[in-house]
């Protein structure tokens, strides 16, 4: 999955470093037998000069280091899992949205029991690998509803082909324009965009008019944010009944979900996330 650049290097450390004592501390807490006969922390950095407990704890780590790397993992967990959770409690509020974006490119049959969303960027590799898989999921489910997120964050030639994605939408040609660029090799910039454009049909010149509509930019904007609520920070990403998905997934995972949507659908009508909509 291709994501947004996180904290690295010097800025990550002095994110980190912080948080180092505290873990320490609460790991000696836990696991240190002089801590386990029921003194509290507190007390021991209270009764302790502040430089002997830092000492002690610091020798701690030192004999330790194992400890730093479980309290990390076992928080990142938690973390994930606490996005997780509120990413689900997200989706039935932002369900029209998700769905029914007059804005929003709809594959498939329009009319579907079960809609996939997909999030991708047209420069993402993976995007590009999953695109298969997607054309496979579509032609062997007559029922299936797919909705289509221009979703560009890496750099400005994905948001050149994102906004004339949208406008050869509007000269409805937006199928036969996002399975080419799909296929493009290499960057997928205006030269490229340009290059489909007039295989494919359109008319070059007023797709860069169209382009030029603020309700693209607001389109994409919106998609944006959408996918910050949802924790969606990497292409590609999907959305299929009450389930995020992250990243490039196999058509047997893609049916599986679909499977399930369409079930939760068929089984309790008032539960899915779909029929929100």
């Amino acid at each position: 999955m291709t994501q947004f650049s996180r904290p690295t290097g010097r800025r990550f450390g002095l994110i980190l470093l912080p948080l180092l004592l505290i873990i320490a501390a609460g790991a000696w807490y836990q696991l240190d037998p002089g801590f386990q006969t029921g003194r509290q922390l507190a007390t021991a950095s209270e009764n302790l000069p502040q430089e002997a407990f830092e000492r002690r704890v610091r020798n701690y780590l030192v004999a330790n280091p194992e400890v730093i790397v479980q309290a990390m993992q076992n928080l990142e967990r938690k973390q994930r899992e606490a996005e997780q959770t509120e990413a689900q409690a997200a989706l039935p509020a932002n369900s029209d949205e998700l769905l029914n974006s007059p804005e929003s490119p709809v594959g498939g049959n329009p009319q579907g029991d079960v809609t996939m969303v997909e999030f991708f960027d047209y420069n993402c590799p993976y995007c590009r690998q999953v695109a298969s898989t997607m054309v496979a999921a579509e032609e062997g489910d007559s029922q299936l509803r797919i909705v289509y997120k221009e979703f560009p964050i890496l750099g400005p030639d994905s948001v050149f082909s994102a906004k004339a994605a949208l406008a050869a939408h509007r000269q409805n040609l937006y199928p036969q324009f996002h399975k080419a660029m799909m296929q493009v090799s290499g960057s997928a910039n205006e030269a490229q965009v340009i290059t489909v454009a007039k295989e494919i049909g359109l008319d070059v010149e007023q797709l860069r008019t169209d382009m030029q509509d603020s309700a693209i930019d607001e389109e994409i904007e919106r998609n944006l944010a959408l996918a910050r609520v949802l924790r969606i920070n990497g292409t590609p990403g999907f959305v299929i009944g009450n389930e995020i998905l992250r990243g490039a997934t196999d058509l047997q995972t893609m049916q599986r979900l679909i499977d399930q949507a369409r079930k939760e659908k068929i089984d309790e009508p008032g539960a899915a996330f779909e029929s929100l909509s």
